[in-house]
């Protein structure tokens, strides 16, 4: 039996030329609406249209045992493309594969259209973040960053761009560690940037830990010291460079959070607070987490003082903060986040695509989707929804998108950790 088999349970073909507070363990919580959003509005689904979901002979497995309807745009399609057990992060590789990474195994698994998919890497410590510069392959692990030597589809010459990266096994956290799951990528100067998340929801001693938790650290080019680019940054699993060469994070914020205007941890507040942030990252920037929150939205958000981590406003002076760029509703729990330019047909042809896994927590569950993010000299418009249907009106879900990426080939691929899918959106012709 090959060696991808335990991973991999199958393969179709593709037609044409040519795939955490959101933490991997956590469940959907179903339930009736009780509340509307008020953080921030839900995305634009102008233009889209309901389709059932292909799937290949041999890949109807739950949840795709039965007919699987969703939202995509008008004339696309949308196509079980593999299955595989828990995908999370993806990147196109030079010679036209696709990398996607399983934390729950230690693999990166190597998919090829038409021809089945192999282990790349094995015996990693939660692998997660990829990302490619030229032929070097970036690998963020939880507790470590590497890079390789892409050559004829194989990965060699390891070598440790950052090491003693904290996760569940690190001494200090006794195996409390809610964040561990990290992200990669690689600045045009050749600087590497990856996330580092808080150990738990409001656990204030990551700021002043070693390395600091809650940050997006950098390693310049030729592999010095690693340092903070940008600190109270909860759990920034979205990370990307945009198309001007600029940093971008994804941020899941806090869980239960109080009213300001009242002290109390009510969940009609909770439910729509804070939103999640979408912020351009500078040397030094910080975002406010534990002691400061987003408010508003979608666009241009003001930071506003925790009522419970900053009573008095000591802590941080959340009104000198610079106000965050973009912004998904509270809860919507963003995990991939990749740029897209010139690949997919207009009005898709520039922007920011960020898998939506969906909240956990909330009494009217987040739903679960991919949205896109329009890219105009050099900012990013409000979410639109690019594909939605992943969970019925009454809080069930079948699916949670984690990532998209776009492929040479003018599609979407998309992982998806709850379906143990990965799904190729194709638009017309």
């Amino acid at each position: 039996m090959p060696a991808w088999a335990d991973s991999l349970r199958l393969i179709g073909g593709l037609a044409g030329a040519a795939l955490v507070a959101a933490c991997s363990t956590e469940a959907p919580a179903p339930g009736p609406p009780t509340v509307a959003d008020t953080s921030s509005p839900a995305p634009v689904s102008t233009g889209l249209a309901e389709v059932t979901v292909t799937v290949p002979d041999g890949m109807d497995q739950p949840p795709f045992d039965q007919p699987r309807r969703a939202l995509i745009p008008r004339g696309w399609t949308l196509e079980v493309w593999a299955r595989t057990s828990k995908p999370r992060l993806a990147a196109w590789a030079p010679d036209g594969k696709l990398l996607v990474s399983i934390p729950s195994t230690g693999q990166v698994l190597s998919m090829q259209p038409g021809r089945g998919a192999e282990v790349l890497l094995d015996g990693l410590t939660q692998p997660h973040g990829l990302t490619f510069a030229g032929d070097t392959l970036y690998v963020a692990e939880s507790d470590r960053v590497d890079a390789y030597s892409y050559r004829d589809g194989s990965a060699a010459d390891r070598r440790t761009i950052a090491g003693g990266l904290p996760d569940a096994r690190s001494p200090d956290l006794r195996g409390a560690y809610s964040h561990a799951l990290k992200s990669v990528a690689v600045g045009p100067d050749g600087a590497v940037y990856f996330s580092i998340g808080s150990t738990g929801n409001i656990s204030a001693s990551d700021r002043d830990a070693d390395p600091p938790r809650a940050t997006i650290m950098r390693v310049p080019a030729g592999g010095s010291e690693m340092e903070a680019f940008a600190t109270g940054v909860r759990n920034g699993t979205g990370l990307a460079i945009a198309p001007d060469g600029s940093v971008w994070t994804a941020v899941n914020n806090r869980d239960n959070v109080a009213d300001p205007d009242t002290g109390q941890v009510r969940p009609d507040y909770v439910d729509n607070h804070p939103p999640e942030s979408v912020a351009r990252l500078t040397p030094g920037r910080e975002l406010g987490w534990p002691y400061c929150n987003p408010d508003g939205g979608p666009a241009d958000l003001a930071l506003i003082r925790d009522v419970q981590t900053n009573p008095d406003g000591k802590a941080m002076n959340c009104a000198a903060l610079p106000r965050i760029e973009q912004s998904l509703a509270a809860h919507s729990a963003p995990l991939g986040m990749s740029f897209t330019v010139g690949q997919l047909p207009a009005p898709y042809d520039s922007g920011a695509l960020i898998g939506v896994h969906g909240s956990w927590n909330r009494q009217n569950p987040q739903a679960p989707e991919v949205s896109f993010f329009d890219w105009r000299d050099g900012t990013l418009g409000n979410q639109q929804t690019l594909v939605g249907g992943f969970q019925t009106p009454d809080g069930n879900r079948w699916g949670r998108p984690v990532a998209a990426v776009s492929g040479p080939d003018g599609a979407v691929y998309i992982t998806d950790d709850y379906a143990d899918a990965v799904y190729r959106l194709a638009p017309p012709g």
